[in-house]
């Protein structure tokens, strides 16, 4: 007997090997795992608060006195709380900015923090973020700005050992952290420790040496994800509205962004479909017109900022943000006030996913462990089609018509970005209406809709680089 049940039980394993199907193969670029966390996010906040702030400028010169930095009511856990409350899931904080003032007791420069009124110089606006974020569960990032118009050095190789100097100190010091942000600064007219003239980079961002920077982020912080542009995890959406490109590859090729270091914002716009790097992109954007708070300036609506989260996130990005707090040091009560607004719309546009209450049928399936189930809600599924299959269609249908407004779309981007073309007709009485379209996908598309009432949505992927790997359909 014991034989039998022993022969039966292998019988029913080598079925089920037989049975078994393997997932698609990746493409040929496809993300590492911090950027998989990363795209997870979504969205997060820029905090721009230093010695602007005080002056009322974008741009310090850099021979801005450190006695003028004094926040009257500044408290880390009520920044962090709003950003919070606002749902966005990480804070990254100007550390430095291009006036070269610090917002921590830098060891390597007096034009810091500690020559400030702030808390008779004991204070460490860096440090108490840090520790503010980690205690709320938001995570911590830091900008420390390549371009420095106090420091005498700029422009020389003593320069860029204190810059790395100061890199080692903050990820030593508050790391580790889930982004380091440097921008394309190369340089201009500046204090320079007072010789007062212009100091440009004939060589453009490769001054900085990028990669000698990066390898000491992956030694102090390997989790990090680093915008930059050397483009090693992730990309500038080539504006500063927010709005990242209909058409958008993750993919990316840095030396054909910055060809002898001067950048195209052409190819960091929309990337490239044979890039050789992932490096999705970022849309980073402020809530008031400038970055730093100036008193004359008002935050964006919560209508603009929606508008903005379908051009950034729902472009298959990620959004970040800017707070600015005021002289206070706080975000001034009608920028919270935008945000909460903001909010609340989003989660009320997106709270029922009618998609759960259809029926689900796919035009064909790879195999078992691949079909219409792993489309619904969010599992560790997706559907995907065979080797030879890069087209078809996922069909809903319900009983009674539904009022449909958008349709979300997730590409299973473990795999890579695959998707070319692809459009979305709805059943309205007996007649299928071509109701948008759209070229790539990746992380998250959401392609609002003129409202229709439909009784089935029908998403037809017309062309693909590969086998289809669909996460996810949500309707709304």
């Amino acid at each position: 007997m014991k034989s039998l049940v022993l022969f039966v039980v292998v019988a029913m394993q080598l079925v089920a090997m037989s049975c078994s199907v393997e997932a698609p193969a990746p493409m040929s670029v496809i993300p590492v795992e911090r950027q998989l966390q990363w795209h997870k996010m979504e969205q997060y906040a820029f905090v721009h608060f230093t010695i602007n702030t005080f002056t009322d400028k974008e741009w310090g010169y850099g021979d801005e006195s450190p006695e003028l930095f004094n926040p009257t009511d500044f408290d880390a856990d009520a920044l962090v709380k709003v950003v919070k409350d606002a749902n966005l899931k990480g804070l990254i904080l100007t550390a430095k900015h291009h006036d070269g003032f610090c917002l921590w007791p830098s060891a390597y420069t007096e034009h810091s923090i500690k020559k400030s009124p702030y808390k008779d110089g004991k204070g460490d606006i860096v440090g108490e973020v840090a520790e503010a974020c980690r205690k709320a569960g938001v995570k911590f990032g830091i900008y420390l700005s390549p371009w420095d118009r106090n420091h005498a050095d700029y422009g020389s190789e003593a320069y860029l050992e204190y810059y790395r100097n100061q890199l080692r100190e903050l990820l030593t010091n508050y790391g580790p952290v889930f982004e380091m942000w440097f921008d394309g600064a190369n340089g201009g007219d500046g204090y320079y420790g007072g010789a007062r003239e212009m100091r440009r980079m004939k060589s453009g961002y490769l001054y900085y040496d990028w990669p000698k920077i990066v390898e000491i982020i992956r030694e102090l912080s390997p989790e990090t994800i680093v915008w930059s542009s050397s483009l090693p995890d992730a990309r500038w959406c080539g504006n500063e509205r927010g709005v990242i490109a209909e058409s958008c590859w993750a993919m990316i090729t840095p030396e054909k962004v910055y060809p002898n270091g001067v950048e195209d914002a052409k190819v960091l716009t929309y990337g490239m479909e044979d890039g050789i790097r992932w490096a999705p992109a970022e849309a980073d954007v402020s809530i008031r017109p400038g970055w730093f708070y100036h008193e004359n300036e008002k935050p964006k609506t919560p209508e603009k900022l929606f508008d903005i989260y379908l051009t950034s996130v729902g472009r298959g990005g990620t959004l970040l943000l800017n707070l600015a707090p005021d002289r206070r040091g706080r975000v001034p009560e009608q920028d919270v006030e935008s945000l909460m607004a903001w909010r609340k719309m989003v989660e009320e546009t997106f709270a029922n996913d009618v998609a759960g209450q259809a029926s689900v049928k796919v035009s064909s399936k790879r195999g078992t462990g691949y079909g219409a189930k792993g489309l619904i809600g969010e599992n560790e599924q997706y559907w995907a089609t065979a080797d030879d299959i890069t087209t078809g269609c996922i069909e809903l249908a319900w009983d009674k018509p539904q009022t449909v407004k958008y349709v979300m779309l997730q590409e299973y981007i473990a795999l890579g970005q695959r998707v070319r073309d692809f459009n979305i007709e709805a059943l309205c009485g007996d007649s299928w209406q071509e109701v948008a379209s759209g070229t790539t996908i990746g992380y998250k598309r959401i392609m609002p809709l003129k409202e229709v009432e439909a009784t089935a949505i029908r998403v037809n992927f017309l062309d693909s680089r590969g086998p289809l790997a669909i996460d996810r359909v949500a309707i709304y």
